[in-house]
């Protein structure tokens, strides 16, 4: 007997999707960060859903209901991002214990109508079950974007640059302080406010990938299982490998003491933590500087450059000029625990 946890969460995937019907009107299927399907109108629809589990993704007793609500959007809203698309509709599913405290419920409401007023998005529907476990928040989100003008995992090209929006490795330092007392005790309070709002609330980078997906960029992806894993599936899709400099990674100064404090690798955190919700693309290098300050310029969103696509199909670890081969490794919700 085989396991789901043997084959993992891609093994799976693969093995569900296989043979799948081919229909004329998918443009983008299984493989992405959101489905593209033409509906036959000027708009391309762009479909996505992910669902926030209670212990897995979130604990009540760490967090509170409102940011429970917003982060449960927001991952959904990163993979439209991802897209470079446009987020219109939310459908919503919540399986419930029915002892579950109906103020709970009503904050998780609460983020969840704030977070789609921030992004004009609608919540239209969805549906309502009894789970005598835990409390699971499922939601399918569609949103809608220009046809040939979405970012795809399929087309990055050798001597691209590769960057990443923002900074890597908060969320795994949030969750190193949720689950060390003792750690979260050596640092002062003000210091870990970004981490744990990283963990809690992160910031789905939606007007960057609209931006994006206009500016010449070949490829785009949001960093949720972590940076290695994340690029791993556009070096996949694309026939490609990449050389990563781990001194260009953007790392917060908060992460690093946290990460050092820990015993843990800094840059293990920005390349393995997962859950940043940040975009990582590529785009021809002589267009890496000029697009990293015009997309700060019409976002206010920060993009660094951390390597190079290459030739071949290995991912390559720079540390100080010396390389070693990058793992793939990441969250894996089948194999993790």
């Amino acid at each position: 007997m085989t396991t789901i946890a043997e084959l993992g969460e891609i093994g799976l995937i693969a093995r569900i999707t296989a043979g799948l019907p081919q229909s004329a009107g998918v443009i983008v299927g299984v493989g992405d960060d959101a489905a593209v399907l033409d509906i036959g109108c000027g708009e391309l629809l762009v479909a996505t859903c992910d669902a926030q589990v209670e212990d897995t993704h979130f604990r009540l007793r760490h967090t509170n209901p409102h940011d429970i609500g917003q982060r449960a959007l927001a991952v959904n809203l990163s993979d439209i991002a991802a897209m470079g698309a446009r987020p219109r509709f939310a459908l919503i599913s919540l399986l419930m214990p029915p002892t579950l405290d109906i103020a709970v419920l009503d904050g998780i409401y609460e983020g969840l109508r704030e977070e789609a007023a921030q992004f004009d998005v609608a919540l239209v529907g969805g549906n309502i079950a009894r789970n005598a476990e835990r409390l699971i928040i499922d939601i399918t989100l569609l949103g809608t974007g220009t046809r040939n003008m979405l970012l795809r995992r399929d087309s990055a090209k050798p001597g691209d640059a590769v960057m990443v929006t923002g900074s890597l490795g908060s969320a795994a330092a949030g969750l190193l302080v949720l689950e060390d007392e003792q750690l979260a005790a050596k640092i002062p309070s003000e210091k870990l406010v970004g981490v744990l709002a990283a963990l809690r609330t992160p910031t789905p980078r939606v007007a960057a990938g609209q931006w994006l997906a206009q500016h010449d960029v070949t490829t785009g992806v949001d960093v949720s299982d972590g940076l290695a894993a994340d690029l791993s599936h556009i070096c996949e899709a694309s026939g490609v490998g990449a050389h990563i400099e781990a001194e260009s990674l953007p790392i917060q100064p908060e992460v690093v003491t946290l990460a050092t404090l820990a015993g843990r690798e800094p840059q293990d955190l920005a390349l393995f933590g997962g859950e940043d919700y940040e975009l990582v693309f590529t785009v021809p290098a002589d267009r890496a500087d000029v697009l990293a300050h015009e997309l700060f310029v019409a976002t206010g969103v920060k993009a660094t450059a951390i390597g190079t696509i290459c030739e071949g199909s290995a991912m390559t670890l720079f540390r100080q000029g010396k390389p070693s081969p990058l793992r793939s490794n990441g969250w894996d919700h089948l194999r993790s625990t």
